[in-house]
């Protein structure tokens, strides 16, 4: 169990550190967590900063998730070995989880840090890259359609699961719960943009959408 707390907490750390602010260190010190929506994630970081500064984060956020679920199952960690009670598929998504929670729970930044969108795209890209496929569709559906950045992550999440039944992927029986997990915690991290959009609070990010042209 050594091997699988300490990977664990690899994926954790790496994680928490944040693209958004690392990134606003290299602008000066901006810190967008005191902008707009005060979230630390990439669509703060576009509406704030500019294309740019938010492909920036984008990249690393992206990159906390593909990273430890590529490198640490695999790693032999001197003086720990391979735990043969640890099952290397679990494994795997503990880690996965623990980069993405990171992200949401940076221990390097307070607590504060984005909504987990990127680093679940990074860790599912290499978990199930035909369900992200699926799943990057119904996000630019959605954001084409309704305009909203949250809307289209909320059910781009939620067709994860739906993705990996269709796609006959369920046979795995780890991949399934992990991304009905998953779904539901991006849920949860979103519930600010719910909140909005049943309260008619929500501007959309994309002012040229099928609905808003409707209007």
């Amino acid at each position: 169990m050594l091997e699988l707390g300490l990977k664990v907490f690899v994926s954790y750390v790496a994680g928490s550190l944040s693209g958004a602010l690392l990134i606003g260190r290299l602008y000066g010190g901006v810190d967008i967590r005191k902008m707009g929506s005060g979230n630390a994630g990439g669509t703060n970081a576009l509406r704030t900063q500019g294309k740019l500064f938010a492909f920036l984060v984008m990249v690393i956020d992206i990159a906390k998730g593909v990273l430890p679920v590529l490198l640490l199952p695999a790693w032999i960690i001197p003086g720990v070995g391979e735990d043969p009670q640890v099952a290397r598929a679990w494994l795997t998504y503990a880690c996965a989880g623990a980069a993405v929670f990171g992200h949401c729970y940076p221990v390097w930044h307070g607590f504060a840090g984005g909504k987990g969108a990127a680093t679940a795209l990074g860790v599912l890209a290499v978990l199930a890259p035909a369900a992200t496929l699926v799943a990057l569709v119904v996000w630019f559906l959605t954001l084409f359609i309704a305009g909203y950045v949250g809307l289209a992550t909320i059910l781009a999440a939620a067709s994860m699961p739906v993705a990996v039944l269709l796609l006959g992927l369920a046979a795995n029986e780890g991949l399934l719960f992990f991304t009905m997990l998953l779904a539901g915690f991006i849920t949860f991290t979103h519930r600010s943009n719910i909140y909005r959009l049943l309260s008619g609070q929500a501007r959309p990010d994309v002012a040229s959408s099928l609905l808003h042209r409707a209007r």
